[in-house]
C-alpha cells in the first residue's frame, strides 16, 4: 500500500499548478490532504474521483480555511470525520479511514505563528490530541497518522536551529511533545529510512529563493504504531512536486 501525505495549501490553487496530473502519475492507494480550503461545493471533484479515488472531506466552518481529506482507491470499512472534540472539529483538522488491517488518519495540526492566542490553542491541541491518540491506538492498533504536524522534531529537521530556537514550530515545549509522542507507541517512518540532514517538507514563501536554497523545515510526518514498524518498506519526500509550499511524503507498507 502506497500512502501519501500532502499539505496542498488550497486544493484549488494546487490543481491550477498540475496537482491532478501529478496525482494520476503517483498511483497512490491512499492520499491524505491537509489545508484543503474547499468544500464539496467549491469545485468539481470529479477531476479527482475520475482517477479512481473515493473522496472523503472534513471541512472547516470558516470558509477557505484549514480542512482535511482522504482520497482512497479502496472503499474503507469506515470513515471517522473529526476527533470528537468540537473545538478542533469546527476547524476540520482530523479525518480517518479504517481498512481491514490498517487505519489511516489525515491530520492538520494547528500553527502558532499568528500570535500568542493561537500558540496557546496549539498547546491545548497537543495535550488533547496526545490523549485522544493514546486512547485510540488501544482500539485501533494498526494506525498511520499522516499530516502537517507544524513542529520540527529535532535540530536535524530545520535548516537553522539556532536562529529558530524561539520560533513557533521549534519551541522547546513543542519538540518535547514530539519526543514524547515518538517515545510512546509511534515511529517516525521517514527517519526509519533516512538519517541524513537537509531533508525538508516546507519552505517559507517569504523569499522566492528559499526553496531553491533548501532552507526548509520538516513538519510533515507519517507516524505508524510501533507494531507496524516491520511493515514499512520505504519512505521518501517527493520534493519535485511543487503545487504548494509543502512537499508530499510517501510511505509504502506491506
Amino acid at each position: 500500500m502506497k500512502i501519501i501525505t500532502y499539505n496542498v495549501n488550497g486544493v484549488r490553487a494546487a490543481i491550477k499548478k498540475g496537482f491532478v496530473e501529478w496525482l494520476a502519475a503517483t498511483d497512490a492507494d491512499v492520499v491524505c490532504l491537509q489545508e484543503v480550503k474547499a468544500t464539496e461545493k467549491d469545485l468539481d471533484w470529479t477531476i479527482i474521483t475520475n482517477l479512481g479515488y473515493e473522496l472523503y472531506l472534513n471541512t472547516a466552518e470558516k470558509k477557505g480555511y484549514s480542512g482535511t481529506a482522504i482520497l482512497s482507491k479502496q472503499k474503507p470499512n469506515h470513515i471517522e470525520v473529526g476527533c470528537g472534540i468540537d473545538l478542533y472539529d469546527r476547524e476540520g483538522r482530523v479525518i480517518r479511514a479504517d481498512y481491514d488491517n490498517v487505519s489511516v488518519m489525515s491530520v492538520y495540526m494547528p500553527s502558532g505563528t499568528s500570535g500568542d492566542e493561537r500558540q496557546v490553542f496549539k498547546y491545548k491541541w497537543m495535550d488533547d490530541f496526545y490523549d485522544y491518540i493514546q486512547a485510540l491506538k488501544k482500539d485501533i492498533p494498526n494506525l498511520v497518522i499522516c499530516g502537517d504536524y507544524n513542529i520540527c522534531h529535532r535540530a536535524i529537521d530545520i535548516h537553522n536551529p539556532k536562529s529558530n530556537a524561539k520560533s513557533s514550530g521549534f519551541l522547546p515545549e513543542e519538540r518535547e511533545w514530539m519526543e514524547k509522542f515518538f517515545s510512546n507507541g509511534f515511529v517516525d517512518a521517514f527517519r526509519e529510512f533516512n538519517q541524513e540532514p537537509h531533508q525538508y517538507t516546507w519552505w517559507s514563501q517569504r523569499f522566492p529563493t528559499i526553496r531553491e536554497r533548501n532552507l526548509g523545515w520538516r513538519i510533515d510526518y507519517q507516524s505508524v504504531t510501533e507494531n507496524m514498524k516491520d511493515r514499512l518498506k520505504r519512505s521518501v519526500i517527493l520534493s519535485d512536486a511543487k503545487h504548494s509550499d509543502h512537499a508530499p511524503v510517501l510511505i509504502e507498507i506491506s
